[in-house]
């Protein structure tokens, strides 16, 4: 629920050395085997030309550059995969990005009571994506919101009410894991998905059962209003739902499969786009997450 870490901002233009375990790795290969190379490239020419090696340390230090900069171009994170599917007929995609520059429906994850009160940070924080719905959808008009909410959720029974002694601070009626509410009109609906529980304390808690389910129901919430357009999501659990379960890569690959396993079954919509924080970015194995979906559409086509 939360976005933690910095807002995206410009890139400059100087080469990082990179952060994740996988680039390190990739990046200390590439350098070893650059320099092999060279220095075979380089024992060869001296004997052919002498006069070439006979100052050695400009040749080492053009070498040794040579070296690491063909391991940063190696080791250059990459900033998004696409995965084309037969069956259905679909697309997803994993970027790096501004979840509220993308057009389309768009995903936000809530808690059971649907809290919306961003007041100080106590009940929701003003940097999650709900506090981010409220503030650039809503223009912070969380009266506008609750109405929403409120009307979208009338046909919902709630599965508990709490007391203003237990929970003095934000919403009381408790609705069912996996409640999804479809807010606003199309071509921009926002599909709020309740996939935590919110404590009495105002801490959210989830399970990888109870974002399961709500994946779900969302998915079935989209196939029904979206009418197949663009759906755009963030990787929801990572934030304040206290999801500890799954680490980044494993909760997107849950997401994803959530996804592609109901999409065999009835089309979700024709793109599903998971947009990625630039602070979640570097803990997540974008190639693997693409080798993943690869698997997921070879998958596809061998069923059909």
């Amino acid at each position: 629920m939360r976005l933690t870490g910095p807002r995206p901002s410009s890139r400059s233009a100087r080469p990082r050395l990179p952060r994740s375990w996988r680039g390190r790795r990739v990046f200390t290969g590439s350098v070893l085997a650059a320099f092999g190379g060279v220095s075979a490239v380089v024992q060869f020419a001296g004997q052919l030309f002498p006069g070439v090696v006979s100052r050695p340390g400009p040749v080492l230090a053009a070498s040794v550059a040579l070296c690491l900069a063909w391991g940063l171009v190696r080791a250059r994170p990459q900033a998004a995969v696409r995965q084309e599917f037969g069956r259905p007929g679909m697309t997803v995609v994993v970027e790096e990005g501004d979840l509220f520059d993308q057009p389309g429906h768009l995903v936000v994850g809530f808690t059971d009571t649907f809290d919306t009160l961003v007041d100080g940070g106590v009940v929701i924080n003003d940097g999650s994506v709900q506090g981010q719905l409220l503030a650039r959808r809503y223009a912070g008009d969380a009266g506008r919101l609750d109405a929403e909410l409120a009307a979208a959720l009338a046909g919902v029974a709630p599965v508990a009410w709490e007391s203003p002694r237990d929970k003095p601070r934000g919403k009381r009626a408790r609705y069912p894991i996996g409640t999804v509410a479809v807010l606003g009109t199309r071509p921009d609906l926002v599909f709020g998905v309740a996939y935590s529980r919110m404590g009495n304390d105002c801490v959210a808690s989830s399970g990888v059962e109870d974002l399961w389910l709500g994946l779900g129901r969302l998915w079935d919430a989209v196939r029904l209003h979206g009418q197949l357009e663009r759906l755009t999501m963030p990787l929801t659990g990572a934030g304040l739902a206290r999801l500890h379960d799954l680490d980044e890569d494993s909760l997107l690959r849950l997401i994803l499969l959530s996804f592609v396993v109901h999409s065999w079954e009835r089309r979700v919509c024709r793109e599903l786009r998971v947009v990625i924080r630039p602070g979640e970015l570097g803990r997540i194995d974008l190639p693997e997450t693409g080798a993943f979906l690869a698997g997921l559409a070879a998958g596809a086509r061998r069923h059909t």
